[in-house]
């Protein structure tokens, strides 16, 4: 291999978005959440929820949302903050609007996003996902930014668990949380994750199609 097909993979390899073993990711900024605790033992991360949040609501760029998962939200520091600085919540990850990714929990542990909430006939979601916040409002477009680390990340996560949805807050806790709402554009999402099409081998069952929404 020549030294400049040589320097190109590594920069490609540099670049690439993994999540390790101990459930920690590549490129991730870390921000270390007390609001997490072990999974059951034995249980897998077969599902991934998506998530939409801002602090204040509908303003972005600001310290709160970090603030809020590391119990350092100031309640004085805004009137709505009054009203959610006690709770003790968190999510694996966040993507910020320009696409920049945080991460509070590693993925071996329950980080505390989910609430009440059921998928697929089964209770307790926190047990079985990973949670992951797009930094946003139910009626305000996601950027390209955060569609395109949103992919990346996903396919990090199939990589390395056995991940078979992919869900919104609102479809494991229907009736009482509405994000990541209506503009979040699933199809986009999934025609970024789905498998790149190639000619199939001989031999080899062609590529499956792209999945649909709740389906990963």
């Amino acid at each position: 291999m020549s030294p400049r097909r040589t320097v190109a993979r590594t920069r490609r390899t540099a670049r690439r978005l993994v999540v390790d073993a101990a459930g920690y990711a590549t490129l991730a900024r870390q921000v270390p959440s007390p609001n997490r605790d072990p999974r059951p033992a034995g249980e897998a991360v077969t599902l991934l929820v998506v998530h939409g949040i801002s602090l204040p609501p509908g303003v972005f760029g600001g310290d709160g949302i970090e603030e809020l998962f590391t119990n350092r939200l100031d309640p004085d520091a805004h009137p709505y903050y009054g009203t959610v600085a006690a709770l003790r919540v968190s999510a694996h990850f966040l993507i910020r609007r320009d696409g920049t990714l945080i991460q509070f929990v590693a993925c071996g542990e329950r980080a505390w996003h989910a609430g009440e909430s059921s998928w697929r006939g089964r209770a307790r979601c926190n047990d079985f996902s990973v949670g992951i916040e797009l930094e946003g409002a139910d009626d305000v477009p996601y950027t390209a930014a955060q569609y395109a680390m949103l992919a990346r990340l996903v396919r990090a996560l199939r990589r390395r668990y056995p991940v078979t949805d992919i869900a919104g807050h609102s479809d494991i806790a229907p009736g009482r949380k509405t994000d990541p709402g209506a503009t979040f554009d699933w199809a986009r999402l999934h025609r970024l994750i789905a498998p790149r099409a190639r000619p199939p081998r001989p031999s080899q069952p062609s590529p499956p199609s792209p999945p649909q929404r709740g389906a990963a």
